[in-house]
C-alpha cells in the first residue's frame, strides 16, 4: 500500500495558535506526572490512608499511561490523528474532574488509571501533528516547540503541586486541567478537523494487548515496590520480576510475527531508530533519576522546604527555553550527532560538578550545575527525536513516536527506581565506614562528642546527635557517588550515538536526516 501524501503545512496565525494548542494538551499531560508528587502527603492524610499508600497516586497513572502509549499507532489508523487527540484531550478532562471529586484511595486510584490510559496518544499525537503542521524545512523548530512544553512541565510540577495543595486543597491539581483541556481540544479541532489522517478497519491484536498489560504492568508495579520490599529479597519482586520477563518474551515472539501487531516492533529494524530510542531512553533514564534524587537530598539532608528545593532546581529551564526555538530553527543545518554529543557532554560536565557537593554547599554553588543543564535539555529531546523520527513516512510517525515515548518513560521509571536504591545502599556502606572512627581512640570522634556536652546533651544524646551528622554525610557522599557514575554514563552515551548515519539532503529537514535501516 503507497504512503498517503503528506497534507500542507499551515500558515501564519494557523500555524501559532496550533502549535500553542497542541503545546497546551503536552503541558498537560506531562505536567499530571509530577504534580500529584508533592501533594501525596496531603492527599494520604485526606483520604486516611498511610504515604506509602498514597505512592499508588502516582504508580497507576504511570501503569496506565506506559501501557497505552504504544497503542498509539494501532490508535491512530483505526480512528485517525486529529479525533483520537481531541477525544484524548477531553476524556483527560472528565477524568481530571473525578480524581478531584474522589473521596476514597479507591475511587482515586481507579479515575488515575483512567487518566493515564487516555493520556497515552496525547504526547507522540502532539509530535505527529506538530511536524505535519510545519515544512519539512522547519521540522527541527516544530520538535523545538513541542520539546520547551516537555521541559517546562516536570519543572513547574512540584512547585504548583506544592503550592496549590498549601494554599487550596489537593483536588485543585488535577481541576486545573479542566480549563486548560478544554481551550486545547476546542482550538485543536477548530484548526486540524479538516486535516485528519487516513484510517483503516484493523482486527484487534487481543494476544498482544494482554501480553503488552501483563508485562509492562509487572514490571511499572516492581520497579515501584523493589525498594520497598528489598528488591530481590522479596518473593513478591521476584514473582513480578518472572512475570514481567516471560511476558515480555512471549510478547516480543507474537508481535514480531502477528499481521497486525498492536505495536510495530519491525520499527527497530531501522537503525537511526533502534539506537536513537536507546540513546535517548538512556539518557533520559540517567536525567530523570538525577531529578529524583536531587529534591530528595535538599530536603531531607540538607535542611530546604519542598517549595525551596522547587525553586532551586527550578533554573534548569532558563537556558532550556532561550536555546531550544535556536537549536530547532538551525537543526537541519547541523549533523545531529554533533549537538546529542554537545548535550551528552554537558549532562557530564553538570553531573561531575554536582560530585563535588558536601553539607557546606551553598544555594549558588547547588543552582549553578543547574543553570548550565538547561544548555544539555535544549541539545537533548530536538535531535534525539529527530534522529528517532528520520526518514519515517507521515502515517508511520504516531507508531514511531508513541514506542520511543513508551521506552524513554519505561527508562525514566526505571532510572528513578535505581537512583534511590544505589544512593541508600551507598549511604548504608559510607555510614558504616564512618562510624568506625567513632571510638574512645579516635581524637576527632572525642573532640564532636566532648562539643556536643559542652553544649548541654548527656552521653546518650551527644551520640544520637552525633550519628546524624554522620548520616547527613552518609546521604551526602552517597548522592556524589551517583552523580559520578551517571557522569561516566553520560560521556559512554556519546559513543552510542556515532552507530548512527544521517543523510546530508541538501534542504532536509532534520526529521529526514539518516533514514538508515
Amino acid at each position: 500500500m503507497s504512503s498517503p501524501q503528506p497534507l500542507p503545512p499551515l500558515k501564519g496565525s494557523q500555524l501559532v495558535w496550533a502549535t500553542i494548542a497542541l503545546s497546551l494538551a503536552t503541558f498537560m499531560n506531562v505536567l499530571d506526572t509530577t504534580i500529584a508528587n508533592v501533594s501525596i502527603p496531603s492527599i494520604a492524610g485526606d483520604v486516611g490512608v498511610s504515604p506509602s499508600q498514597g505512592t499508588w497516586v502516582i504508580t497507576s497513572f504511570a501503569v496506565a499511561n506506559a501501557i497505552s502509549v504504544p497503542l498509539t499507532g494501532w490508535l491512530t489508523q483505526r480512528f485517525g490523528q486529529v479525533k483520537l487527540f481531541v477525544t484524548s484531550i477531553l476524556l483527560f478532562v472528565l477524568s481530571s474532574l473525578l480524581c478531584g471529586m474522589a473521596t476514597s484511595l479507591e475511587m482515586l486510584i481507579a479515575f488515575r488509571v483512567m487518566q493515564g490510559a487516555v493520556a497515552g496518544p496525547m504526547i507522540p499525537l502532539s509530535q505527529a501533528l506538530l511536524l505535519a503542521s510545519y515544512p519539512k524545512a522547519k521540522s527541527g523548530l516544530a520538535l523545538a516547540m513541542w520539546a520547551m512544553t516537555t521541559m517546562v512541565a516536570p519543572v513547574l510540577g512540584p512547585i504548583l503541586g506544592g503550592w496549590l495543595s498549601d494554599n487550596l486543597s489537593w483536588p485543585w491539581i488535577f481541576y486545573i486541567n479542566i480549563p486548560t483541556g478544554l481551550f486545547a481540544a476546542w482550538l485543536t479541532w477548530t484548526l486540524l478537523r479538516h486535516r485528519e489522517s487516513p484510517t483503516r478497519r484493523l482486527p484487534i491484536d487481543k494476544v498482544g494487548l494482554g501480553l503488552l498489560v501483563v508485562w509492562v504492568g509487572a514490571l511499572q508495579i516492581m520497579l515501584d515496590k523493589g525498594k520497598e520490599l528489598d528488591w530481590f529479597a522479596s518473593g513478591e519482586i521476584v514473582l513480578l520480576g518472572v512475570v514481567a520477563l516471560v511476558a515480555f518474551a512471549f510478547f516480543l515472539v507474537w508481535e514480531l510475527t502477528e499481521k497486525h501487531p498492536i505495536v510495530d516492533l519491525k520499527l527497530f529494524s531501522r537503525a537511526n531508530f533502534s539506537v536513537g530510542v536507546t540513546a535517548l531512553s538512556l539518557g533520559y533514564g540517567l536525567f530523570f533519576a538525577n531529578v529524583v534524587l536531587m529534591p530528595l537530598w535538599l530536603q531531607q539532608y540538607m535542611g530546604y522546604t519542598a517549595t525551596w528545593a522547587g525553586l532551586v532546581t527550578a533554573p534548569i529551564g532558563v537556558l532550556a527555553l532561550l536555546m531550544s526555538p535556536v537549536i530547532g530553527k538551525n537543526i537541519h543545518r547541523l549533523d545531529v550527532r554533533w549537538v546529542a554529543s554537545f548535550s551528552f557532554a554537558v549532562f557530564a560536565a553538570v553531573c561531575f560538578l554536582r560530585a563535588g557537593f558536601s553539607t557546606d554547599s551553598d544555594m549558588g554553588q547547588i543552582v549553578f550545575p543547574q543553570l548550565l543543564q538547561g544548555a544539555a535539555m535544549a541539545t537533548f529531546f530536538v535531535p534525539l527525536t529527530a534522529l528517532t523520527l528520520s526518514g519515517l513516512t507521515p502515517d508511520r510517525i504516531p507508531a514511531a513516536s508513541g514506542l520511543a515515548n513508551f521506552v524513554r518513560i519505561t527508562f525514566g521509571a526505571f532510572g528513578a527506581s535505581v537512583a534511590t536504591t544505589v544512593w541508600e545502599n551507598r549511604a548504608a556502606h559510607h555510614h558504616a565506614r564512618l562510624t568506625e572512627h567513632v571510638t574512645a581512640f579516635d581524637p576527632a570522634a572525642q573532640q564532636a562528642l566532648g562539643n556536643l556536652a559542652g553544649a548541654g546533651l548527656n552521653p546518650q544524646q551527644a551520640l544520637g546527635a552525633l550519628d546524624r551528622t554522620i548520616t547527613v554525610q552518609s546521604f551526602t557522599l552517597a548522592a556524589d557517588d551517583f552523580f559520578w557514575i551517571s557522569g561516566g554514563l553520560f560521556v559512554l552515551l556519546i559513543g552510542l550515538l556515532w552507530l548512527t548515519k544521517p543523510n546530508k539532503a541538501p534542504g532536509g529537514a532534520a526529521a529526514d536526516a539518516g533514514g538508515a535501516h
